[in-house]
């Protein structure tokens, strides 16, 4: 058989057993950029859509079953907000679904009911709370590239954009790093699959796209947002703050930090930083390392200091803004 006519008699029972259940129901399944979609909202539903923490995982599903298998099994145990199922396109599904409830309690209702329930025999899923991530990471981008043109661009290409944020990159040289944030996961998924496939170049460079690593996420803690307006003679991106003294929070940072690890018994802070770049206006570029002995994990990344004139080093304001960086992860700050 030809390719395409091999892909179109893949799974034919389950695919009109899955067209028949639909016009018995009156379900309405839309199916755009890789997934079949019911709800969001469904029908009849009034007010704003449900919050946090309502969406499941659905995974190692086997791939010939559909929605008419699906839905009324998640249906069940509570109220259905939207259910996706993630499609090949030979209408095969890729293993994998969403379901998103109308309250927390029918996501844990769904995770105590069918994690490790068997659809057919010998055939286990796996159901657990959804990340929910909203966040991507978009690294290589040229460093000609501006906030608002990127911004304009994201717009016309992807929905639910929230913010973006420009980084020097840590792994390229001559290159900016995007921080997308987007107003749901299912927008997130969205513009990734779309900046994934869509092969997109800004300024002449390939991105990279991924979701925002957490790891690069405590980094980035350290790093200095790019000003929108930070173009110069030549195209170049100083990517460096505007001169501001240090407020009182930021000089008592360190107090603050110590105070914060001898209460909950953590150990004392240990700072280690480098000074890795200069430039004309005065600023330095520091590498911080911030070793807690009750953290299992280092505290690193970089920041731009500039000395306050009242004879601190560069080191030592690196320390101070370092340690405001660690406050803030702890949620201190």
């Amino acid at each position: 058989l030809p390719p395409q006519s091999w892909t179109n008699s893949i799974n034919q029972a389950n695919k009109m057993a899955l067209l028949a259940w639909a016009k018995e129901t009156g379900i309405d399944l839309v199916q755009i950029n890789g997934q079949r979609r019911y709800g969001g909202p469904p029908p009849g539903w009034v007010g704003d859509p449900p919050p946090t923490g309502t969406e499941v995982f659905i995974g190692k599903l086997p791939q010939d079953v559909y929605e008419n298998a699906l839905i009324p099994l998640f249906q069940s145990v509570g109220k259905l907000y939207e259910f996706r199922l993630m499609m090949t396109f030979s209408g095969l599904n890729r293993g994998f679904a969403y379901a998103k409830y109308s309250s927390r309690r029918g996501a844990k209702e769904a995770i105590a009911a069918f994690n490790n329930f068997e659809v057919r025999k010998g055939c286990a899923i796996v159901v657990c709370k959804s990340t929910e991530k909203c966040e991507l990471s978009v690294d290589g981008l040229a460093t000609s590239v501006s906030r608002r043109e990127l911004e304009a661009v994201l717009r016309q290409v992807t929905e639910g954009v929230l913010s973006v944020t420009l980084y020097a990159s840590p792994c390229q040289k001559r290159a900016q790093l995007a921080v997308l944030k987007y107003s749901s996961h299912q927008a997130a998924a969205m513009a990734k699959k779309t900046l994934m496939e869509g092969n997109m170049r800004l300024g002449g460079v390939d991105m990279k796209v991924d979701w925002l690593n957490p790891d690069l996420k405590q980094k980035l803690q350290f790093c200095v947002e790019k000003p929108s307006s930070s173009r110069v003679q030549g195209g170049k991106c100083l990517g460096v703050p505007k001169q501001a003294p240090l407020s009182p929070v930021l000089r008592n940072a360190l107090d603050r930090l110590n105070t914060l690890c001898r209460r909950q018994y953590l150990g004392t802070p240990l700072f280690l930083t480098k000074c890795v770049q200069a430039n004309s206006s005065g600023w330095l570029r520091f590498w911080c390392r911030v070793v807690i002995p009750g953290c299992p994990v280092p505290f690193s990344g970089f920041t731009w200091v500039r000395q306050d004139g009242r004879g601190r080093s560069g080191h030592e304001e690196a320390k101070v803004a370092a340690a405001l960086q660690v406050l803030r992860i702890l949620g201190e700050s």
